[in-house]
């Protein structure tokens, strides 16, 4: 049995092992991977798909501007086990998600993807027309949804990252737990 839930600490490894699987080191140097970096997602739109006990599928949502004074979230990266894929899994994942987003009271949603994909979801290029991303990507692929009908009409502008900062970790910590041996992978100098 599938149950989608909001994603908890516990699931980071998992779901980092399941985007590597998905998308490689690739996934890194992506236009979108820098409105995402140093910043957590959308509060209680990090979501997962687990299934006896393992994470099958992941999206996650996060705060942007749709050009300036437009709030809007950015949609990705969405992962499927590659094993699983084809069982519309993604799909009920992403109708979740953007139900979702709609409750929480949110009124646009972008993203980079395929477009005959995502057309079936609502997105459409002519939605983000006036809109471009801090990096390199193709047009074709951009795609923005109204959850408001008029949330996105006139937009125009550079699609910025808001929302929280991710915390940095506390270095005295970590130099005491390099200290103390105990970060795996490092070993203390003899």
């Amino acid at each position: 049995m599938f149950e989608i839930r909001i994603e908890t600490s516990k699931d980071v490894v998992a779901r980092e092992r399941l985007l590597d699987r998905c998308f490689g080191d690739e996934r890194f140097a992506k236009t979108c991977e820098r409105l995402r970096e140093g910043r957590l997602p959308a509060v209680d739109l990090a979501l997962v798909v687990e299934r006896e006990g393992e994470i099958v599928a992941t999206v996650r949502l996060w705060n942007v501007t749709a050009g300036p004074g437009r709030p809007a979230l950015l949609l990705g990266p969405i992962a499927v086990d590659p094993a699983l894929q084809g069982l519309g899994i993604g799909a009920k994942l992403m109708r979740h998600a953007l139900a979702r987003a709609e409750e929480l009271g949110h009124d646009a949603v972008i993203l980079v993807g395929d477009a005959p994909y995502y057309e079936r979801f609502g997105f459409s290029a002519e939605a983000v027309a006036g809109l471009w991303l801090p990096g390199p990507v193709e047009r074709e692929r951009f795609l923005g949804l109204e959850l408001v009908p008029g949330a996105l009409a006139g937009a125009r502008g550079l699609v910025q990252p808001t929302g929280d900062a991710a915390p940095l970790p506390d270095l005295a910590s970590l130099i005491r737990s390099l200290a103390n041996d105990d970060l795996p992978g490092f070993a203390q100098a003899a």
